[in-house]
């Protein structure tokens, strides 16, 4: 089964090719027979009831500064594809928003990966607080009085941006920090939306672990552990990722979400996990699969190929 396959993605020219997870799924669509389309969000327009991308023909090969080719400049009524995979990074802001209203229009005569509308309403720190049980305590809000309350109550917190991503803007506030005023007048003054302060788990220090799901299925996962004198364990702010399984309590709660994952169409799927929390569920532009491949010695987009094809309306 040969399919065109159109990936809606940052430009390819920056990409990792020894990390990035959108690499490696263009790499087995290719070697699947797949033909593959590249455009950024950018390049996407609703004409006369179409929605068209201006999209090149793209050639993938995992040759370090020689990793792509690309064709001319198409205008590709993405009705006529067979799948589009949605994988721009976040920020989650209105122009990510708009795409997904776009693709909902082709979706699932066009499989869009993940389900647009579904990622639409399943911003990643929100989403989670559907699930009763699995979130650390937690407090969504612009209210200084809501936020000292919690403060009080927790005194080691951590605040982030709602729809941040990759460790920017999170500030961990320890009980004798005097910051959290400046800190929520800087968080008001550059975000129009709330913040979100959840108690500081110490177990962090033994890494927070990424979870790869597909289709509400967990397929593997890697540990990433923050370095000294750092709360963030994001790989670009020198976090080291280290070989892991799951223990009982993260088969738990993917049992948990797992369900309403595949219900809702959110295909691919990486969530967060620091002690026994779950603290986000990363459904726009999931990481890890290559990590994750090296330590475990699999090919986790292979078998996110075999979901895709199987779900793929002919």
């Amino acid at each position: 089964m040969s399919l065109a396959v159109a990936i809606q993605m940052d430009p390819i020219e920056d990409v990792d090719i020894n990390g990035d997870s959108t690499f490696v799924l263009a790499l087995e669509a290719q070697e699947r027979g797949h033909t593959l389309f590249h455009y950024g969000p950018a390049d996407l327009s609703y004409v006369d009831g179409k929605v068209i991308a201006n999209a090149r023909p793209l050639t993938v090969r995992r040759e370090l500064g020689n990793h792509f080719s690309v064709g001319d400049v198409e205008r590709l009524d993405l009705a006529t594809t067979d799948v589009v995979l949605m994988r721009q990074d976040p920020p989650f802001d209105m122009s990510y928003i708009t795409a997904t209203h776009l693709l909902e229009k082709i979706h699932p005569q066009t499989l869009v990966v993940n389900n647009p509308a579904s990622v639409r309403n399943a911003p990643e720190k929100i989403f989670v607080t559907q699930f009763d049980g699995v979130l650390p305590p937690t407090v969504i809000s612009s209210d200084l009085r809501e936020i000292k309350a919690f403060r009080d109550e927790y005194k080691d917190i951590i605040v982030k941006p709602l729809y941040g991503n990759g460790g920017a803007g999170v500030f961990h506030l320890k009980p004798e920090d005097e910051n959290l005023t400046v800190v929520h007048e800087l968080f008001t003054q550059f975000y129009r939306e709330p913040m979100i302060i959840q108690k500081y788990l110490p177990e962090v220090r033994q890494g927070d672990k990424r979870i790869i799901l597909v289709d509400g299925k967990p397929v593997g996962a890697i540990n990433r552990v923050p370095p000294e004198g750092e709360s963030r364990s994001n790989m670009h702010v020198g976090g080291t990722a280290m070989r892991s399984t799951l223990t009982a309590r993260e088969e738990e709660l993917c049992e948990i979400i797992g369900p309403s994952l595949k219900e809702q169409g959110l295909i691919f799927v990486g969530i967060d996990v620091i002690g026994d929390y779950l603290t986000e569920i990363n459904v726009t532009s999931p990481t890890g699969l290559q990590e994750i491949n090296r330590y475990d010695d699999v090919k986790l987009e292979a078998g996110l190929w075999d979901c895709i094809e199987e779900k793929v309306v002919r």
